[in-house]
């Protein structure tokens, strides 16, 4: 496990302070990454109005203090990576909401929006730089990131997942900890694929752009030119490469001026590719695409087909009952894996719970029975009123998860070492069942687009209604 270092949130020139939480919150809680937003919790405020009460405790510091400061800290960033394959998303959230109450100690709001579109599960962790009662901010002490770190790594070790051993304090450290199951960057595949292209020996620079259009590379040529490909969101502009990459430098190499040599010396293999939906061209061009969407989505959907035929191809479900049924087999063994996972984690924050309240019962056993025997006196109970609730409150812990003869905690250390592997076995699994189902749904999905099936159940369903 790596964390790094806090991360203050300053006022963007040009915004309001609305403006930059709403973008922060929004790339964090981003259903995408998010599972739909399923892994995105909160302590003291409301996960999907955040920003807005971060603001408004904000203005009540003001009103109740008087103070102004200048750059101030709207809010600050912590981040906690984990090694692939190791953890579940859901436990990943659960340790990164315990990191940011135990850094916090509860008095300021936060939320934990845990990341899954990365090889390696992270979160994001934004706590109010405001504290809950409005009276007072967040220090950003000397050594915080130390800090941070330390409390990480016990609540991982307490867990028996991985820590990373003496840290290097750059922000390359979780690539190395990587190693080779490092993922290469946008900017490096852009690189590796203009790499390809002057190998050709192009004839001049358009031709270039062509061999980069044929690669699955579009092309902005506008002031400051630069590619992209499927899964970009924006161009990455030449210039940004850096040595060697930059449109001056690539018209050198073409026309003869200089030698191109490649930044690495790496071969990048591009990851298989995908079964995606097919994309209603219609409703996105009644929802005001234009013509350029509706060429580019034309070719997106033809590639689609093609690769939904390998996928049938390759797996033999050629025949619709053949996919139909391994569709269902998926589904049902993902949801068999997911109930033994989710069932397992329960279990294992009951124990956590449970053997903190046990701790408490017994220190506290004794001061409650002199209480009892006192007759419940007000005097006494003045004079030891901290260690009575701990009891009480440990006496309705144990009700309420409905124990009845309290366990050893040696125990329940040892049921939680069971789960431990039985949901690590479980998982390795269960990623493999859950990739495996999106890509047969999906198959179906575009098979039966485009056997009519999905606009003919409703006409079917009409007809036997007016019948």
């Amino acid at each position: 496990m790596a964390t790094s270092r806090i991360i203050p949130m300053h006022v963007n020139k040009g915004k309001t302070i609305a403006q930059c939480l709403a973008e922060r919150m929004d790339y964090s809680k981003n259903p995408d990454k998010t599972e739909g937003g399923d892994l995105v919790t909160s302590y003291g405020c409301s996960a999907s109005i955040a920003d807005a009460e971060f603001q408004f405790s904000k203005r009540q510091y003001d009103a109740l203090t008087g103070r102004t400061q200048k750059n101030n800290v709207i809010a600050y960033q912590l981040r906690q990576s984990f090694r692939p394959g190791e953890i579940t998303p859901e436990e990943a959230n659960r340790i990164s909401y315990e990191l940011a109450m135990k850094f916090t100690k509860g008095n300021h709001a936060f939320i934990v929006a845990t990341h899954v579109d990365k090889k390696h599960i992270h979160s994001h962790i934004i706590f109010n730089s405001t504290a809950i009662d409005c009276k007072r901010k967040f220090r950003n002490f000397w050594g915080s990131a130390k800090a941070v770190r330390h409390i990480s790594d016990r609540i991982c070790l307490e867990h028996g997942y991985s820590i990373v051993e003496n840290p290097k304090p750059s922000r390359g450290s979780y690539g190395t900890w990587l190693g080779d199951q490092k993922k290469p960057s946008q900017r490096d595949v852009l690189r590796a694929a203009i790499d390809t292209a002057l190998k050709e020996r192009p004839q001049n620079y358009d031709t270039f752009v062509a061999i980069m259009k044929d690669a699955g590379y579009e092309y902005n040529d506008k002031k400051l030119p630069g590619f992209r490909t499927e899964g970009m969101e924006r161009f990455v502009r030449l210039r940004s490469l850096k040595d060697g990459y930059s449109e001056g430098e690539i018209r050198a190499v073409i026309d003869g001026k200089k030698a191109h040599v490649p930044r690495q010396n790496y071969q990048y293999v591009k990851a298989p590719a995908k079964v995606n939906l097919l994309i209603d061209i219609q409703a996105k061009l009644q929802a005001g695409k234009g013509a350029g969407y509706e060429r580019w989505a034309k070719v997106f959907n033809l590639k689609q087909m093609a690769q939904t035929l390998n996928f049938l191809t390759d797996n033999d479900l050629l025949e619709y009952d053949k996919l139909s049924e391994k569709t269902s087999e998926l589904t049902a063994r993902f949801n068999e894996l997911s109930a033994v996972v989710k069932g397992s984690e329960k279990r294992m924050a009951e124990i956590a719970v449970l053997q903190k309240h046990i701790v408490n019962y017994s220190k506290t056993r004794d001061i409650y029975v002199a209480y009892r025997k006192a007759g419940y006196s007000k005097k006494f109970l003045a004079e030891h009123e901290g260690d009575i609730l701990l009891h009480k409150t440990a006496k309705k812990a144990f009700d309420d998860l409905g124990v009845k003869k309290i366990p050893s905690v040696k125990a329940l250390r040892t049921e939680y070492a069971e789960l431990l592997a039985s949901k690590k076995k479980a998982y390795g699994e269960f990623v493999t069942v859950r990739s495996d189902m999106r890509e047969a749904q999906t198959a179906k999905a575009n098979v039966d687009r485009l056997l009519g099936m999905e606009t003919a159940r409703p006409e079917q369903e009409k007809g036997h209604e007016q019948r």
